[in-house]
């Protein structure tokens, strides 16, 4: 009997696949082909339809990597085809293992609007249903060329150049080697029976795959597909396809069982704005994949689609308007569902605090504006982990619920929750559901909702999930296939209920049903993927900048406007910040994209640093005003130097020096009388002393800023990945080529491999921080360095800056959870410390940081902290992070939590000089400390009111003043958008020249002020 059903599904495998699912377009005959290659860049849909074509036969080869070509088809109907559907069907070398990694084609009609897509599981273009016989067509499709670039684990995978930038776009024809070959160009007649047939049996075959061995359903439904195989003539399939049709309704008539678990099924195509492929080739495949959506709509009233990333809609509204028209059309008729509330699908580690909360701002916005829909889910399934700030920045801009699926990739540990209150660092929770069939691209598979089922950790109280199906990344997304799946098994026997409906009706009925879901405290720590906190250095550099820029440029624009009238840039910085945000994907920014992407990002942040410096220089010179001495401004949201927090002075003594070096047992050393660093002829820090605290930072015999080279050659995922073995070689970088004396601090010089290491190693007068300025000619492969720093701080808990506050982690490994995070992440500083004394790292441009103990024979315990500087993956980017690069970290003595915040922002925010007359009275101060102000700016809506966004840093209850230099009218508590708070009424100034108003915070609370000036700009 067993062999029996073996046998069966063997032959319902080959029947299926070679008989029936062909003989749906059995009837064919061959359309003209002709074909024009397009030279550089993709050309405008005018140049192409004008363009010199050329006759092809089927088997012709066209296409070097990443050209594109556009094919002419045309034909005439058959007059004996006429009153049916008919279609034409192209393969344009497609390889079928892989929608979204092949090439790819967008069908246009002869006046340049858009059909749909072709793709290697959705290759057919409608041409008449019913046909008109005889009617003669032309279609244009524009054909990308895009290189397969084989990923780890499958075949063929090697460091490739796939991803470089063909020196060709830029002009000329393309060169290179075909990579497709045209496989058919036909007119065919759909067969809708046969095709019926096939997904009757389809889903069938799948769900009986999925069912226990020795169920009594099993057996019913292989009984059936034996019946209706002996039923089907396979020399005439589609003459007896209606009659094994009736053999198999019984089996497809039977209903689900009243308890069965509850699929909430959603169109979905995720599509990684770059990664694989460059920006320009995100467009298209936007584009390519929602033409199939929208026209999947046409026949298919009951198909929603949930599409995030509002920049994708941007382009699609800038590219193609024919089909954003259609889009527009689809979401008034509730059937395209603007969903995820961010500009882009971010990395949460990586990026910023105040960048993270523009993703939403401008994310919300856009639907708001474009769609009238104020979206209330963050959907984020592909991002690398999830800062523990997050709850509480939906809550301030209007999102309830939280979808990922990306957990489920963790190494060690299963997380225990599918549904789930997610708590931040300040108390707020967000209702948050990981669909459990581990997958955002799924294919409504029989194998996919069964594990879905199984694997639902929250059985009994809970019933319910959701599932986003459909191919991603170019693929096509939902494909008519997968709807009928979802049709049969709506109410189908052994599986599981399956309805299309809106994420944000499951998360209704999800809450409804699983009102006191447990709750998970703190970040969602991906046990995966960590070392894309260092892969790509300069796109990192790119990025923090970026942040550090766009601040100063709002900062110092605002304060000119109040005060001197200075026309506020309203423009440019929302298109600086989109572009920035933009590059914040979660494959830019991580480091994980092939190397056309990152070159590109490099030049990209290189013209948005040059207009950010200009705006910023612009602001500060029209504060200055005009004059023979020198402006200092203090961007930092603390005072130094000086200089009040973000104002600035006219500068009549010279800034607090450098310390000069001392010789010092054949070394040298660092002391301004606070903290005394020893400098060895190694190059190494021998000894850090907080003079105050008569305390030595060291443990006996270590030594500090000594830079540590692994073998990083993880498993799978090169630019990815950092797995724990790496600790296991490592090789000590003390050799030295030359340490000297020189102005502004000690120089040491280093070489190794093929690389080159320059530090200058400085303190200053009334600091307590030694700064490492280092400059690496890097040409290492498959390595990993860091900088180490052992401590004489017994600490079982690290503390790391995050957006607006920081974690604590454990330093210990008591638990498979605590011995997963090896490599953490930080932004501008990790502290350690004791109760009375600690030590900070802060960094300009480092995220990737780990801390370890270890007890010592004399009974101390040391803390060493590192900092991961860079790595040299294979894979995507052959050459990623090989060349010049300069990076700056500092080490601070006797930090509190305080200290590391203040150093942070100083490290990253340095002070600036411009000519001028007249130093600038801050246009916001708060009066503790413990309170940020993270943005002051104008309000987007051009009403001249003054914007302030702070935030608790240091983890405690607060009270302040906040200070305006200008009496105000009103202010209003808003969410990140801008608009009031439910509940907040505006505040009144207690007298009519009040500049003050008085603030209580809760730990790590983040606050926006609407502020009415009495002196608008």
């Amino acid at each position: 009997m067993h062999s029996n059903r073996r046998l069966t599904e063997q032959r319902l495998d080959r029947v299926l696949g070679q008989r029936i699912r062909p003989a749906a377009h059995a009837r064919a005959t061959p359309l003209q082909v002709e074909i024009w290659n397009a030279p550089g860049e993709p050309v405008p849909v005018p140049d192409a339809l004008t363009a010199p074509y050329r006759p092809v036969t089927v088997g012709h080869r066209w296409g070097p990597a990443w050209s594109t070509s556009w094919f002419r088809i045309s034909g005439r109907i058959p007059p004996e085809w006429a009153g049916q559907r008919v279609e034409a069907v192209l393969d344009l070398g497609f390889d079928v293992t892989g929608p979204g990694f092949s090439t790819e084609g967008l069908v246009h009609r002869q006046d340049g609007t858009v059909v749909k897509a072709l793709n290697p599981r959705n290759a057919w273009i409608p041409v008449g249903d019913p046909a008109t016989g005889g009617a003669e067509f032309t279609y244009y499709v524009e054909a990308a060329a895009n290189p397969t670039v084989p990923l780890p684990g499958e075949p063929h995978h090697a460091p490739t150049r796939a991803g470089d930038r063909p020196p060709w776009l830029t002009g000329g024809d393309a060169t290179g080697d075909p990579l497709y070959r045209l496989r058919r160009a036909d007119l065919a007649v759909f067969d809708r029976e046969v095709w019926e047939l096939a997904q009757d049996l389809d889903v069938l075959g799948q769900l009986m795959h999925e069912l226990p061995e020795g169920s009594e359903r099993r057996w019913q439904i292989l009984h059936a597909v034996e019946r209706a195989l002996d039923a089907v003539d396979v020399q005439d399939v589609a003459g007896t396809a209606t009659a094994a049709r009736e053999v198999l309704r019984p089996a497809l008539a039977a209903p689900a069982a009243g308890s069965a678990h509850r699929v909430s099924a959603i169109g979905h195509a995720h599509i990684d704005t770059a990664w694989l492929w460059p920006l320009r080739e995100s467009v298209r495949k936007v584009t390519r994949t929602i033409s199939n959506v929208t026209h999947l709509m046409d026949d298919h009233p009951e198909f929603l689609f949930a599409m995030s990333q509002a920049q994708q809609l941007a382009w699609l509204k800038d590219q193609c308007p024919d089909v954003y028209a259609r889009v527009r059309r689809k979401a008034h008729a509730g059937q395209f569902l603007p969903v995820g509330s961010l500009w882009v699908e971010p990395d949460t580690n990586i990026t910023g605090g105040e960048a993270f909360a523009r993703q939403l701002i401008h994310g919300k916005r856009f639907y708001a504006e474009e769609f009238g829909v104020e979206t209330e889910e963050m959907w984020l399934p592909d991002t690398f982990g999830y800062n523990a700030a997050m709850p509480q920045l939906m809550k301030l801009a209007g999102v309830r619920w939280f979808l990922t699926q990306k957990i489920s990739w963790n190494t060690t540990n299963k997380f225990p929750h599918h549904t789930f209150w997610w708590e931040g660092i300040d108390g707020t929770r967000i209702f948050t559901h990981f669909p459990p069939a581990d997958t955002y691209n799924s294919e409504l598979t029989g194998a996919e909702l069964a594990h879905g089922v199984r694997n639902f950790q929250d059985k009994g109280p809970a019933n319910h999930s959701l599932l986003p199906f459909g191919y991603g990344d170019g693929g096509g997304g939902p494909t008519r296939e997968m709807l009928a799946r979802a049709e049969r098994l709506a109410d189908l026997e052994g599986s599981p209920r399956v309805v299309i409906e809106r994420p944000a009706d499951f998360f209704a009925r999800a809450h409804a049903e699983y009102p006191d879901a447990p709750v998970w405290l703190g970040e969602l720590y991906l046990e995966f993927h960590r070392g894309t906190l260092t892969s790509q250095l300069r796109t990192k550099q790119g990025n923090r900048r970026s942040e550090h820029l766009l601040r100063e440029a709002e900062l110092w624009s605002a304060t000119a406007a109040v005060r001197t009238g200075f026309p506020y840039p309203y423009d440019a910085l929302d298109r600086l910040w989109k572009t920035v945000l933009l590059h914040q994907f979660h494959d830019i920014l991580p480091g994980s994209s092939i190397s056309w992407v990152h070159r590109q990002a490099e030049e990209t942040y290189t013209a948005v640093r040059t207009e950010l410096d200009g705006l910023v220089d612009a602001a500060q010179r029209a504060l200055a005003g005009p004059g023979p001495g020198t402006v200092v401004f203090n961007g930092a949201p603390f005072a130094r130097g000086g200089i009040d927090a973000l104002g600035a002075v006219l500068r009549t003594t010279d800034p607090a020096p450098a310390v000069t070096p001392a010789p010092y047992e054949g070394g040298h050393v660092l002391d301004n009388g606070l903290v005394r660093f020893v400098i060895d002829d190694r190059g190494l820090v021998v000894s850090a002393v907080d003079l105050a605290a008569g305390r030595e930072a060291l443990p006996p015999g270590a030594v500090a800023n000594l830079l540590q080279l692994h073998q990083d050659f993880p498993n799978e995922y090169d630019a990815w990945d950092i797995d724990a073995f790496y600790r296991n070689t490592v090789r000590d970088l003390t050799d030295v080529e030359e340490v000297t004396a020189v102005d502004g601090g000690v120089e040491v010089r280093r070489g190794f491999g093929g690389s080159h290491i320059r530090q200058l190693l400085s303190l200053r007068e009334g600091s307590r921080r030694l700064d490492i300025d280092t400059d690496i000619d890097w040409h290492e492969r498959e390595s990993l360095l860091k900088a180490a720093f052992p401590l004489d701080i017994r600490a079982d808990h690290s503390t790391a800056e995050i957006p607006f506050g920081h974690v604590r982690r454990p330093t210990h490994t008591n638990t498979s959870w605590d011995a997963a995070k090896f490599e953490i992440c930080a932004h501008r500083y990790l502290h350690v410390g004791e109760r009375c004394w600690g030590a900070a790292l802060v960094n300009d441009s480092t995220y990737g940081h780990d801390v370890t103990r270890d007890v010592r024979e004399d009974g101390g315990t040391t803390t060493t902290v590192r900092l991961s500087l860079l790595r040299a993956p294979r894979f995507p980017d052959p050459d990623a992070d090989q060349g010049g690069h300069r990076l700056r970290y500092g080490f601070v003595l006797g930090a509190d939590i305080a200290d590391a915040v203040r150093e942070g922002y100083a490290f990253n925010l340095p002070e600036r000089s411009v000519p001028g007359a007249t130093g600038v009275t801050p246009l916001v101060t708060t009066d503790d400390e413990a309170v940020v102000i993270e943005t002051v700016k104008l309000a987007d809506d051009r009403s001249g009111d003054l914007v302030v966004r702070l935030y608790e840093a240091h983890g405690g209850r607060a009270r302040t003043t906040l200070n305006t230099a200008v009496p105000w009218d009103t202010a209003t508590e808003t969410d990140l958008l801008e608009r009031p708070l439910d509940g907040a009424a505006p505040a009144r100034p207690s007298t009519p020249r009040s500049t003050s108003l008085h603030l209580t915070l809760r730990p790590f609370e983040i606050r926006t002020l609407r502020i009415g000036l009495r002196a608008r700009p």
